[in-house]
């Protein structure tokens, strides 16, 4: 019945991709080039209607694409003097960078005055919130930050609610052109990592030892954040069900024998699910995976758990940049954890990557101000800050990345007293051999969501006593 039921999906995804397919065109979001920093096959297509033909947002996305940021400023000041700017996002640090790029703007222009409101939808309602929006001739919102690929992809994108702009100082950052640029413009890309409590002996040196026996990390869930769904449904794309294969290869007799009936029962789900050569490894780290993390409300209180030496043993999957907020003492301490993936003879997967991504509104109110604060955002060091302070959290423009490394010194953040929060850098976490951050692509996500999806929406979930 099984069986069926996974067939059935697979087959209607097909038909449904068929569909999607004639209304657009896919093309690489950046493959190996810098644009994004990411190995992704995402996206939104750029609008290849001749200038002649473009009408209203789409319009001014073409002519702002041709200038400089300073041009772009100018154009919001007679935009937006003396009006309120609505923003919305999953990061609240929108609201941080909001006061700067007025100040900016005020540079130019001395009586330039413009009021905002930035809002933080909760559980997930971003989504529902922009599609009411874009249901209005001239929306509230002016532009988004937002994250989760899959659903920016599916309900955003396809569906023409949020526009791409690519700042002209962006794409020469990055080598390319905004005509020549596809896919979702990413203000950065945030890093999840393993970490485990070191204060007993319990050691991790393959990422399949997170499934292992007994063991039970603390995870926000697919239910509390969609993003880590996201990540689950990565582990299944050829790449990074390869690295699991290989980090399997390389486990001693005894775990591979506790692994092997768990990866021949997934056989036939991987090629049910249309899967690749080791779709089945990847299904069953999925399957062990959610069968047995301990779910957690939020990456904070997960952090707080493991730097404390009372969470001897345990274990997590957090947002790398949560360590900047530990305050020690006699029983709370950074040192009281390890970073796996830094760990000499580390094997696998070291976490998850994914973006915040930048968007305008298909009705902004104001889009030159949107356009211009984007590139603020995406092109200055004072316009990244608000992200950049912390460690884990990688500008996608190479100059803004130097600048903010330059000025914080992520890499030697813990410097040897707190060696844990030394970054190793964007580079070193998707460098082949290294970190091995799996990356999340919109793209893969979208099409995978309905098979693989609902293949992780009907797995057991673990329940403490």
């Amino acid at each position: 019945m099984k069986k069926k039921l996974l067939a059935t999906l697979l087959a209607c995804t097909l038909v449904v991709s068929s569909f999607a397919a004639c209304g657009k065109t896919e093309t690489s979001a950046g493959g190996e080039t810098p644009a994004s920093k990411t190995e992704t096959t995402q996206t939104e297509v750029k609008n290849d209607t001749p200038v002649e033909e473009l009408t209203g947002i789409d319009l001014i996305i073409k002519e702002a694409e041709g200038m400089t940021m300073e041009e772009l400023a100018k154009k919001a000041i007679e935009e937006s003097n003396g009006k309120t700017f609505y923003g919305v996002g999953n990061s609240s640090r929108g609201k941080s960078a909001l006061p700067k790029f007025i100040e900016y703007l005020q540079s130019i222009d001395a009586n330039y005055s413009m009021e905002f409101e930035w809002q933080q939808p909760k559980n997930n309602k971003i989504f529902e919130q922009l599609t009411s929006d874009s249901l209005k001739s001239t929306g509230t919102f002016a532009m988004t930050l937002i994250q989760d690929g899959n659903q920016i992809q599916s309900k955003m994108v396809d569906t023409g609610i949020l526009k791409t702009f690519v700042p002209k100082e962006w794409a020469e950052a990055n080598g390319t052109t905004a005509d020549a640029f596809t896919g979702f413009l990413p203000l950065q890309t945030l890093n999840k990592v393993f970490m485990f409590n070191c204060t007993g002996d319990a050691k991790f040196t393959n990422c399949w030892d997170f499934v292992y026996e007994g063991s039970h990390p603390l995870f926000m869930g697919v239910d509390s954040e969609i993003v880590g769904k996201n990540f689950l449904m990565m582990l299944t794309e050829d790449k990074y069900a390869g690295w699991l294969k290989d980090a399997y290869d390389k486990l001693d007799a005894t775990k591979k024998a506790y692994f092997e009936p768990t990866i021949q029962a997934m056989q036939s789900d991987a090629q049910d699910l249309g899967l690749g050569a080791n779709g089945a490894y990847a299904l069953a780290w999925i399957k062990l995976w959610v069968n047995n993390y301990n779910e957690q409300t939020d990456d904070g209180p997960i952090c707080n758990t493991l730097v404390d030496a009372s969470a001897t043993d345990q274990s997590g999957l957090l947002v790398y940049s949560k360590l900047r907020s530990v305050e020690e003492s006699a029983s709370v301490s950074v040192n009281n954890i390890k970073v796996a993936a830094y760990e000499d003879g580390y094997t696998g997967i070291g976490g998850y990557g994914y973006c915040h991504y930048l968007f305008l509104t298909k009705n902004s109110p104001l889009p030159w101000t949107a356009c211009a604060f984007i590139a603020y955002m995406t092109c200055t060091e004072s316009g990244f800050e608000a992200w950049g302070k912390d460690m884990g959290g990688y500008s996608a423009n190479p100059n803004v990345a130097k600048e903010i490394e330059d000025k914080f010194q992520h890499s030697q953040g813990g410097g040897t007293e707190f060696p844990a929060k030394n970054d190793r850098g964007y580079d070193w976490w998707t460098g082949e051999g290294k970190g091995e951050l799996v990356l999340e692509d919109p793209l893969y996500c979208s099409e995978v969501s309905f098979t693989v999806g609902s293949w992780i929406d009907v797995l057991d979930h673990y329940k403490p006593e």
